[in-house]
């Protein structure tokens, strides 16, 4: 009888997850006792009645690698431990149904799970692990806010679409003398604003990691135009960015919109456009690096399950394949630490961050 293995993605989807399960679904063809099942919509398609499930065979995952998104779909809003549950009365009402998806692994004849998440995702790997599920996770995030791993698939192909972004605000802004400002993703880490930012040539740059003032922007910006004010500005800011003292409370809304209104509240010259790229960089084709290293991580995935490793992560570490206990991976958070080498190198081009 052929052993099975469910994935599960979780979490916003990104570049490269198509990669991974195909990578997974590929290395265990080459075994002779492995079934491969997906789950439709994360932990969802596995909790319906009946079960949302999707065979994975050589032939249904053929080309997917190219392809942006995921074949399974996946949500963020269907934890297992809270999970929205219809009442007699019509309410939905939020329960742990943790002892279903485990009854659910028992009855359908599951070995493990692989699920394919970020960091809240794996926070749900881990407790799952706690209750007896053999699981093992996969590093999957833009954010690049995993600690345990060099590098999370999908961050290199957001970080180039923000890149390329700010390719196309520099000619414009160039052509208008104007200061235009981007708005990218990452969460409380500014990896993708600062890989952006650097790349494209950006004046300023603000992250989470370092709280700015508007003094100091503004500083930056007006070494930018000439007295005619002829010139230009280019400004990336992480969504997560704030400011380092009291004169704007970001509260609700955009970060960017907040820079926006001080700009024109002390009548800055030039005129000033903000573009927030959002969901931009969560879709479309995965690049190289990103189809690589979830081919390999699916690779490994497949093989700690073999090895019954379970209660761990693949992870891509100093070039190498290994793998980690989950709960040293949701223990750290991978922020930009200051002495990295890219705030140096940003620093050493004359990029602000406004500190």
């Amino acid at each position: 009888m052929k052993q099975r293995i469910l994935i599960v993605n979780s979490g916003g989807d990104c570049p490269g997850m198509n990669a991974v399960i195909r990578a997974i679904v590929k290395r265990a063809s080459q075994e002779s006792n492995w079934e491969i099942i997906g789950s439709i919509n994360g932990f969802d398609g596995f909790l319906s009645e009946p079960l949302e499930i999707m065979p994975l065979t050589k032939e249904r995952v053929e080309g997917i690698h190219i392809q942006g998104g995921t074949i399974l779909r996946t949500n963020n809003k269907r934890n297992p431990f809270f999970y929205p549950v219809k009442q007699a009365d019509g309410t939905m009402l939020n329960e742990d149904v943790s002892d279903k998806l485990i009854y659910n692994l028992k009855v359908f004849g599951f070995e493990a799970i692989i699920h394919i998440g970020g960091n809240e995702s794996h926070k749900i790997s881990l407790k799952l692990s706690q209750k007896g599920i053999n699981i093992v996770a996969i590093p999957k995030t833009i954010n690049n806010d995993l600690a345990s791993t060099d590098y999370s698939f999908g961050f290199q192909t957001a970080a180039q679409v923000a890149t390329e972004a700010v390719d196309k605000l520099v000619t414009t802004a160039n052509s208008h003398n104007r200061v235009l400002i981007l708005e990218v993703m990452g969460r409380n880490a500014g990896w993708i604003a600062l890989h952006a930012a650097i790349a494209g040539g950006a004046d300023v740059c603000l992250i989470p990691e370092i709280p700015f003032c508007m003094d100091k922007v503004l500083k930056k910006l007006k070494s930018r135009y000439s007295p005619d004010g002829r010139g230009f500005a280019n400004i990336v800011v992480a969504e997560g960015a704030y400011f380092k003292d009291n004169k704007a409370e970001i509260g609700s809304g955009s970060i960017t919109h907040k820079i926006v209104d001080i700009l024109k509240e002390i009548n800055f010259e030039a005129d000033i456009r903000e573009t927030i790229l959002g969901h931009l960089q969560r879709g479309g084709t995965p690049n190289a690096f990103d189809r690589i290293l979830a081919t390999e991580l699916g690779v490994k995935a497949f093989e700690l399950v073999k090895e019954k490793k379970f209660g761990t992560m693949a992870i891509h570490k100093n070039s190498e394949l290994a793998n980690i206990d989950l709960k040293e991976v949701i223990d750290q958070y991978n922020k930009v630490d200051l002495s990295h080498n890219l705030i140096h190198t940003a620093k050493g081009i004359g990029i602000s961050f406004g500190d």
